[in-house]
């Protein structure tokens, strides 16, 4: 397929592209917008950034004009990518295409999803949390589902999503057409696609780990407590937006709040954020209000903003086909874009694993051996037994004869010098007179009428404290050894 007018569409869905400026598909719209409207099931994988929204949005739009009773439902694991997904169906449907659609995401108003939804919509677009909500308040009717699409998959699985996605697939008739499109391919996928899909025409565009070419690649090599400073002199030093990735949502709260004192331009986004906020600083960032974006890996997927020009990678990814998503988000629809990934010494096993997966040639190099106590290189251990079990055989009996004797006279010397050690004067002790009784005095009436132990003073007696006459402390001698408490009745006077 060279163009989009070749295909065998309808001639609205047509002039809606074309005046989009759509004329050139992608390798993976040319390879799957025939197959899906011939309809048949697919399996695709591609890199991220090829346009795989488009490759599903015409042939459905195009399903959905032909059927009038038709409905379709894509799944997406996070709310931006669904709200992407819906603005690019959309961006499709012209006014002469009459198609209503509802976006069923956390986070929003469940009145107005449950307008949306009463005003028959025919294109339902959200995530596989809030459309199990939608089934069991049973606002949402599949029974006319016939196109189902499953947009980044391994995604979805990695947040534990399976039990939603086996719930819905209940609901939605069996006789259908499934999309599932995905980045990766784990054995998971696999195997729900031999569970749910028909034959499935297996479509595929390069290697799925390996990032895009135009991607320009770059590590610097810093200390944990500089890391900040280099971040700063990279902002300096580059031009155009900036989205940097951390590993947490507090490091990303912390991070914004100090360059907002600085002065820089930054706006944070993670999964803590209410959908409303989250939309504004994706919106705020996307037309360039804000130059730098921090986030976390809930933006590491499916999120399509062609400005973004630099990823920073400022903490590694803890997963390393993380890698190639948050890379990804530059770069995007042929453009070109640079990636810097930070590294630690700590970092250096997660990074071995990234190489592994995105060049399968690596090899581990390692930095040098590193020299243990004795100066002896790692590695060596086996031959310096063998030396060390020779020196101890050649080491004669009279050898060690001499050292015991050595051992000998040392320890004479030691306890002569103990001997000669004289103390000046020698301690005494005091044995202290065991005490039967408390010292003190108490108010229960058991131990009135018991005189009280005598401070053991040095000269016997009780010792005087005198407050310069500020203040005297009476005797409790003469204490009451019964307590009554005279009870007051008083009544209550009636108003």
């Amino acid at each position: 397929m060279e163009n989009f007018t070749s295909i065998k569409i309808e001639d609205s869905l047509k002039h809606s592209l074309s005046r989009m400026n759509f004329i050139k598909p992608t390798p993976i719209q040319g390879m799957a917008i025939p197959v899906a409207l011939e309809g048949k099931d697919i399996l695709g994988t591609a890199q991220t950034g090829t346009g795989k929204t488009l490759a599903f949005s015409i042939p459905l739009i195009n399903k959905l004009i032909l059927d009038k009773n038709a409905f379709a439902l894509v799944m997406c694991p996070t709310r931006e990518l669904a709200s992407q997904v819906m603005e690019a169906i959309k961006s499709i449907i012209s006014n002469n295409i009459n198609i209503k659609t509802a976006l069923l995401i956390g986070g929003e108003s469940m009145q107005k999803q449950l307008r949306q939804l009463g005003n028959r919509s025919r294109i339902i677009v959200g995530t596989p949390g809030r459309i199990n909500d939608h089934l069991k308040r049973k606002s949402l009717n599949l029974s006319a589902t016939k196109y189902l699409v499953l947009d980044e998959t391994d995604r979805m699985l990695d947040m534990g999503f399976t039990p939603q996605i086996e719930m819905v697939l209940k609901f939605v008739p069996k006789t259908h057409q499934t999309l599932l499109f995905s980045a990766t391919l784990p054995q998971n996928i696999l195997r729900i696609s031999e569970r749910y899909l028909n034959s499935p025409e297996r479509i595929s565009t390069g290697a799925t780990s390996i990032p895009i070419a135009k991607i320009k690649q770059e590590t610097l090599q810093v200390f944990k407590e500089n890391k900040y400073d280099e971040l700063i002199d990279q902002f300096l030093t580059r031009k155009g937006s900036i989205l940097v990735f951390v590993k947490t949502k507090r490091s990303a709260d912390k991070m914004v709040k100090r360059l907002k004192e600085e002065g820089h331009s930054a706006d944070a986004i993670h999964g803590d954020l209410r959908q409303s906020k989250r939309d504004r600083v994706i919106n705020s960032f996307r037309k360039g209000l804000k130059r730098i974006l921090i986030a976390t890996d809930v933006a590491a997927r499916g999120l399509d903003i062609p400005l973004i020009q630099h990823v920073i990678n400022y903490d590694l990814p803890q997963v390393p086909e993380d890698y190639v998503h948050r890379i990804g988000r530059t770069a995007r629809a042929g453009s070109e874009g640079s990636a810097l990934t930070f590294l630690t010494s700590d970092d250096r096993a997660m990074w071995n694993s990234i190489n592994k997966l995105i060049n399968p040639n690596f090899k581990l190099i390692q930095s040098g051996l590193r020299r243990n106590s004795n100066n002896n290189r790692r590695g060596e251990g086996p031959k310096n037994k063998k030396r060390k079990f020779r020196e101890k055989k050649k080491f004669s009996f009279k050898d060690k004869r001499m050292s015991f004797r050595k051992v000998r006279e040392d320890r004479t010397v030691r306890n002569q010098e103990k001997k000669d050690f004289n103390f000046k004067g020698k301690k005494k002790f005091i044995k202290k007179k065991k005490h039967t009784k408390p010292s003190g005095f108490t108010n229960n009436p058991k131990y009135f009428g018991k005189s009280p132990l005598k401070d053991l003073s040095s000269d016997g007696e009780r010792k005087k404290f005198n407050f310069n006459g500020k203040r005297k402390f009476k005797s409790r001698n003469n204490r009451p050894k019964q307590f009554t408490f005279k009870k007051h009745n008083k009544k209550r006077k009636k108003f």
